[in-house]
């Protein structure tokens, strides 16, 4: 088990805080999780989501950067294609 450390709840306000003392090394203004168990109560710092980058305001900063034209594939048909549509055609006597 690790270290302990004591922690005093006060009003604050229509709430109730917890001080966590210094030590603990959290940063100010961080988010944590209350987890309630059957052995009491777990705190944990909350995982912030992934930030997603705005590329909005990267347009026209690179004029001379042009995109690629799309890249054309031929792909052999699949054999249930050749199959229906050779079934489809009339048949022919000769």
């Amino acid at each position: 088990m690790g270290k302990e450390y004591k922690a005093k709840v006060f009003k604050s306000g229509n709430s109730l805080a917890l001080r966590l003392p210094k030590e603990l090394g959290l940063k100010e203004g961080s988010t944590m999780l209350l987890r309630e168990d059957q052995s009491g109560y777990r705190i944990e710092p909350e995982v912030a989501p992934a930030k997603k980058l705005d590329v909005s305001g990267f347009w026209g900063k690179a004029p001379w950067l042009k995109p690629l034209p799309p890249e054309l594939r031929e792909f052999e048909e699949r054999p249930s294609t050749v199959a229906a549509r050779n079934a489809e055609k009339p048949k022919t006597k000769a």
